[in-house]
């Protein structure tokens, strides 16, 4: 593993990839704040409140 780290100096192997971290995070979170069910800074949409309704009463 050693030989691995003389040809990539580490200080900018680790920043490179904190860097394509940070990326990622930022587009998984960009991704879903564009869709109406995981949009957290909107709220909840009147169509996505339906699924919690309660269920109707069972006729006996």
């Amino acid at each position: 593993m050693w030989r691995v780290w003389r040809l990539y100096d580490p200080l900018r192997a680790m920043v490179v990839q904190g860097i394509f971290l940070f990326g990622l995070a930022a587009m998984i979170h960009l991704i879903l704040l564009s869709t109406n069910k995981f949009n957290w800074l909107d709220g909840a949409k009147p169509a996505a409140t339906a699924q919690n309704a309660p269920m109707p009463k069972a006729s006996s």
